[in-house]
């Protein structure tokens, strides 16, 4: 048996996660593991995920004060580091985990140390920006993990550029995809209800509220943490709300018509979290045309409009709010991408396998996500 650590972010211990999974209080379609790399036990190999070490006032704040000052939580790696030398392969899910467990097995030197899957999300998005002495730090860091892999083929061309040694892969993102929602949609006139959900900094809110400002009778809820007030201050028809639990934020997707997910400019795929939601909500879904998401979705999943387009998200939304039998085709448009062959936390956990294999050697045939027609591919280092 293939044995496959997690080191995913503190807070993300796994016993917890599930007491709050079994209670609902998770928002978003999640499962009984974080992002559901459990299911790789049904494959054959054995999962163990990182833990949180219990601390006091003082520990936490000098583990977060070193988070802040490196840019990835040393700490928490280092609390975890049994259990990453007893793996044949760590995973990670992004670059804050991947140069932590990088850290550790540095500074251990062990010669039967495990292989290294290094995810990354928003490092190349950020990577000009970085001091210099990060970015020499974050080279002899990432040049100890033996794959890189990125949620989008643009982050994948830019990992590949940087880092020209590394065999660098595109996984496509996926969530549980086990139950999809029937899709309908009613007559709305002039009553267009648009739903908003997200947390990611690249969300761009002033879009889409400026988009509907200009629409009679629409209203946009947004569903966000970090959304501010003053965003939605001049607009009547605009809110920013919380939710408490997983039932509400379903209620919202099924009462909605259209979800919008307004984007500023990335390479990382941002939004794909929620665009896969409403999808197997069966809401019909606007999103802005960047960070690589057309290789989850094309024209016909989903309506795209360019970035910073006030003019050209408002004219979509009112024309898919007049289109019931447009937004019902793209809804099941969308829906025939996802499952278990397509996109889905089952096809992304077992890309996992499949590249864990590949890198010890004992490579086996999964099945491709040829159903949906979204497929991996390997960067090349040449």
């Amino acid at each position: 048996m293939v044995s496959v650590y997690v080191h995913l972010a503190y807070g993300f211990d796994a016993r917890r996660w599930r007491e709050k999974w079994e209670d609902g209080r998770l928002i978003g379609i999640n499962e009984p593991t974080p992002y559901g790399y459990h299911r790789a036990r049904q494959h054959g190999f054995g999962v163990t995920l990182s833990e949180d070490a219990p601390e006091r006032l003082p520990a936490r704040v000098f583990r977060l004060g070193l988070r802040v000052l490196l840019g990835f939580d040393i700490v928490h790696a280092w609390s975890n580091r049994a259990r990453i030398l007893a793996a044949d392969v760590v995973w990670t899910h992004t670059e804050s985990h991947h140069l932590g467990v990088a850290a550790v097995l540095k500074v251990l030197r062990r010669p039967t140390a495990p292989k290294l899957l290094a995810q990354s999300v928003w490092l190349f998005d950020d990577w000009d920006a970085l001091p210099w002495w990060k970015r020499r730090l974050y080279r002899w860091l990432v040049a100890r993990a033996d794959v890189l892999t990125t949620l989008s083929r643009e982050n994948a061309k830019t990992a590949q550029e940087l880092f020209p040694n590394t065999p660098v892969e595109f996984v496509p993102f996926g969530i549980c995809a086990d139950d999809l929602s029937p899709v309908s949609a009613r007559e709305t006139g002039d009553d267009i209800r648009v739903l908003a959900v997200g947390n990611d900094r690249h969300r761009d809110w002033p879009t889409l509220v400026a988009a509907v400002d200009g629409l009679a009778g629409a209203t946009v809820t947004i569903v966000s943490h970090t959304a501010r007030q003053d965003v939605v201050a001049r607009c009547s028809r605009a809110s920013v709300v919380t939710v408490d639990s997983n039932p509400q934020l379903l209620e919202l997707y099924r009462l909605a018509d259209i979800v919008v997910v307004p984007l500023s400019p990335n390479r990382h795929a941002s939004g794909i979290t929620v665009v896969e939601e409403a999808v197997l909500a069966g809401v019909p879904v606007v999103v802005t045309d960047t960070g690589g998401l057309r290789d989850y979705f094309n024209d016909e999943a989903v309506a795209y409009v360019a970035p910073n387009d006030v003019i050209g998200m408002r004219d979509t939304i009112r024309a898919l709010g007049a289109d019931p039998e447009r937004r019902q085709r793209m809804a099941v448009a969308a829906q025939r991408r996802m499952g278990s062959h397509g996109l889905s936390s089952e096809s992304y956990v077992r890309r996992h396998c499949e590249l864990t294999l590949d890198i010890i050697g004992k490579p086996m045939d999964f099945g491709r996500l040829a159903d949906s027609g979204v497929g991996p591919t390997r960067q090349s280092s040449a």
